[in-house]
């Protein structure tokens, strides 16, 4: 039992659609293993436990009169706690909804239990998800799996550290500023931010008040999991028009550009003057770009169309208007007030905002003429891997840094790697592919063209065939 938490969700509905366990015992089995190991990471923070047992026995009954069933069907799943789940308290890691409890499921959670998933517990995050360590008031801090002095990344780090310690069969997250992706690399887990606008956001309380109709620039939802094909399965289930377009809209993504690793044609952006990375991380990302070299891939190595200073110059300022959404009325004036930096950035007119939103257009444009030689584009997520908690009040980033072969870099350099996908609305999948000497995780990010999102998840499970996928960390 204790491998069977470990596989895929796939694996994990197969299981229990062919009776070799039920979906209770499945829960159980996670449920226990959440009371064993919960309190070293305290990734999954509340649970419906009633809910998902009623929920499991109803799979089984299902399963003994024959019914169809459906591709996630009976396997245990955890959202973030800034997705709204029908009965259970939505927090967005902060005290300033109160104690909201959801009347009604997101429409993604709705879509996970369309596919016979069993919703019980929410994982951690960031006060307003707005960190890449996780953290807060009302539930604490969580632990990397690997390494419980070091953080597992956010916004999305519960999931990643919950999908890592074996606590859940698969996760939902959000990705604005690689809130997906950076605790995907740091937990050795798999990411997917999908291309903007394919995931329904309705019941996401990131960045809105539950309930809220409004979209979120740059912001997804979107899945992780321990093994490459859970993020093509998340996809089946998740991606599609919302309720309002689906009388009239269907979604078909492309299928992947490549079915192999010599079919792909690879550009390699592995490292840049603007946001050095740690040499050791660069190491093992030279590895992986040899190992897809050797498999016959062609590979081109180079920045990417647009820089990252461009892309920084673009990407920050709208981010932070972004922010602006999620200050209350209060400190929003107080900024409105303030002059320069980001209460400048977070308050900016619809003017400034537009002109900005133009120039990102152009950069898209050139994103998809670069895409017309290269399928995928192989960068870093991140200038580090997982580092050690620093909770220090930082709301403008200047207190905390990183620290990359030796030297201190600001906090904020968090932010370059994970730009490109987010300015331009590309999908972007994260995969595993080593360890540092201290034993923490390395992913690689895999960007792709917008809408070709299955043609990054395919590289990444093609990736996991020659160098290996997910491990376990030590302990679980």
């Amino acid at each position: 039992m204790t491998d069977l938490a470990f596989r895929s969700a796939r694996e994990l509905a197969a299981a229990v659609a062919g009776k070799q366990v039920s979906s209770v015992e499945l829960l159980d089995h996670y449920l226990s293993r959440l009371e064993r190991h919960g309190p070293r990471v305290n990734a999954i923070v509340a649970r419906d436990e009633e809910g998902a047992r009623a929920a499991a026995r109803a799979a089984d009954r299902a399963i003994a009169r024959g019914e169809p069933l459906g591709p996630l069907h009976g396997v245990p799943v955890s959202v973030k706690d800034s997705v709204e789940v029908a009965g259970m308290r939505t927090t967005g890691g902060s005290t300033r909804w109160g104690h909201h409890v959801s009347t009604r499921d997101a429409e993604s959670v709705a879509r996970l239990r369309d596919a016979g998933a069993i919703v019980f517990g929410k994982s951690n995050l960031p006060a307003d998800a707005r960190d890449w360590q996780t953290y807060n008031e009302i539930y604490g801090t969580t632990n990397n799996p690997w390494d419980p002095a070091r953080g597992p990344g956010g916004s999305s780090g519960g999931s990643a550290a919950a999908l890592a310690a074996g606590l859940t069969g698969l996760e939902l997250g959000g990705d604005t500023a690689g809130s997906i992706r950076v605790p995907a690399h740091f937990c050795g887990v798999y990411g997917l931010r999908p291309s903007y606008g394919i995931v329904p956001r309705f019941g996401s309380v990131s960045g809105h008040a539950p309930g809220t109709l409004a979209e979120c620039d740059m912001g997804v939802l979107g899945p992780l999991g321990r093994h490459a094909d859970d993020l093509d399965l998340g996809l089946d289930v998740l991606t599609g028009a919302d309720r309002d377009q689906a009388p009239a809209w269907r979604l078909e993504l492309p299928a992947a550009r490549a079915s192999t690793l010599r079919e792909f044609r690879v550009a390699a952006w592995l490292d840049d003057p603007f946001c050095p990375v740690d040499s050791e991380l660069a190491t093992i990302l030279r590895a992986t770009l040899e190992a897809v070299r050797a498999a016959g891939a062609v590979v081109v190595e180079g920045p990417g169309p647009v820089g990252l200073e461009e892309t920084m110059a673009l990407y920050q300022p709208l981010l932070m208007a972004q922010s602006g959404l999620m200050e209350h009325d209060e400190s929003y004036a107080e900024l409105a007030a303030a002059e320069g930096g980001f209460a400048s950035a977070m308050t900016m007119r619809f003017r400034d905002w537009h002109s900005l939103d133009e120039r990102r257009q152009h950069s898209r444009r050139r994103w998809a003429e670069f895409f017309d030689d290269v399928d995928v584009l192989l960068c870093p997520v991140s200038p580090t891997a997982a580092f050690p908690h620093d909770h220090r009040p930082d709301h403008d980033w200047s207190l905390r840094t990183l620290r990359v072969d030796g030297a201190e870099r600001p906090y904020r350099e968090m932010l370059s790697w994970i730009a490109p996908s987010s300015l331009n609305l590309l999908p972007a999948a994260v995969a595993p592919v080593g360890t540092t000497r201290d034993g923490l995780p390395v992913g690689i990010q895999v960007i792709a063209p917008y809408l070709h999102d299955r043609t990054a998840v395919c590289f990444v499970r093609c990736l996991a065939e020659v160098i290996g996928g997910f491990r376990r960390p030590p302990g679980f």
